[in-house]
């Protein structure tokens, strides 16, 4: 998949891959068809408790919808800003200086 696909588009070429309707992945989700609809047209957000299950029900592993998920929610809050290179730079080595300090 192309890493600059939506987390919609992600979403909804897995469902059809495995040639899932929509009303089963929502009927998972325990949200309505047309809610779910709308995430895979990237109108509504998924929480991270549904990217989590999506992962579950389309058998993929571990963080493969929650990268781009969590990257798309981060682009859109840095897309207006001149310093988002610095912020992502400065968020990366202080992720690596915490779980440094976690494995001591």
């Amino acid at each position: 998949s192309n890493s600059f696909q939506t987390i919609g588009e992600v979403i909804r070429q897995l469902r059809e891959e495995r040639e899932l309707p929509l009303r089963i992945i929502a009927a998972f989700l325990d949200i309505d068809t047309s809610f779910f609809s709308k995430i895979e047209r990237n109108e509504r957000k998924a929480t991270k408790e549904q990217i989590h299950k999506l992962e579950e029900i389309f058998e993929v592993k571990k963080d493969f919808l929650m990268i781009p998920y969590l990257s798309e929610k981060i682009y859109f809050e840095l897309l207006e800003e001149d310093c988002a290179s610095q912020v992502l730079k400065v968020a990366e080595e202080r992720v690596k200086y915490e779980k440094n300090k976690s494995q001591k």
